[in-house]
């Protein structure tokens, strides 16, 4: 469960997101349920506005966005719809589980690209080796002549 202080929400020790950069909606929730399920809406819409985003890098909102595929909108704002529990107090913390664990995975840098190299002088003497070691072998595998 992510920590939640009356500032925002707590994703890292650095990176806070604000209550203002935060939109909730509730709303029905589809599938099985019975009655209640036309009566109360239990589902969230966590809309974090990203694009506006103040605590985080461009370069973090870009993999942000790029990590939220479908979920990102063209204005840069992520969506996220919890609605899996009956209650809505807790598919209000599992949205902003699922958020901050989006937020966790963009603030991670990508790797270093590969350096191409070569093989060393030995290997390549050593692979030649035993290449002519093999078709020694499979040349007297031939007919013997008498």
């Amino acid at each position: 469960m992510p920590a939640v202080s009356e500032s925002g929400i707590v994703v890292s020790n650095r990176v806070t997101i604000p209550q203002s950069e935060l939109e909730e909606v509730f709303i029905r929730a589809g599938g099985p349920g019975g009655q209640n399920v036309n009566k109360v809406a239990t589902a969230v819409q966590l809309r974090f506005l990203a694009a506006a985003s103040v605590v985080l890098s461009a370069e973090v909102k870009d993999r942000l966005l790029r990590l939220a595929g479908q979920r990102a909108t063209k204005d840069g704002e992520i969506l996220i719809e919890a609605s899996r529990y009956r209650t809505q107090e807790r598919n209000r913390e599992d949205a902003r589980e699922r958020l901050v664990e989006l937020v966790r995975r963009a603030l991670v840098p990508p790797p270093p690209p590969r350096r191409k190299t070569r093989p060393g002088k030995g290997a390549i003497e050593r692979r030649l080796k035993e290449k002519k070691g093999r078709s020694d072998i499979k040349r007297m595998r031939g007919r013997v002549d008498d």
